[in-house]
């Protein structure tokens, strides 16, 4: 496919305001994606609840990374309820090196997927076509 045809997916992508593995893993499995561009809505630092709808609203897709939960919980609360109240589809990526999600995330997302690449852009993509 021609680079000029592809379309850029606008993704909004949890994380935490400091560097994580999961999240720099995350970004590298979508950097080596065959003939899928991205570009990152979300601005690390901003987190007020009003700046987090700013940076969800011109997302084609929310991904949350179920790993980082652990880590801040409050945060990434924060982020899913931005998603969902602007009705944006969800993908969750389970924790690395597991297979389950909780409960909550897996009902509200559009796909839950691991960390293949292939699938992770097939449940970007379908995620976003299906809601057109």
């Amino acid at each position: 496919m021609y680079e000029e045809e592809l379309k850029v997916y606008k993704l909004f992508i949890s994380h935490l305001n400091q560097e994580d593995e999961e999240y720099d893993l995350f970004l590298s499995k979508l950097d080596a994606a065959y003939d899928f561009k991205w570009e990152d809505t979300a601005v690390k630092g901003s987190t007020t609840p009003d700046d987090l709808i700013k940076q969800v609203e011109p997302a084609d897709v929310v991904i949350i990374l179920s790993g980082l939960i652990s880590k801040d919980k409050e945060l990434l609360t924060m982020m899913i309820d931005a998603a969902s109240k602007l009705e944006k589809p969800i993908v969750v990526v389970r924790p690395y090196g597991m297979e389950t999600v909780p409960l909550n995330l897996e009902e509200m997302a559009a796909d839950v997927v691991g960390w293949n690449t292939p699938c992770i852009v097939d449940a970007i993509m379908e995620s976003y076509g299906g809601g057109e």
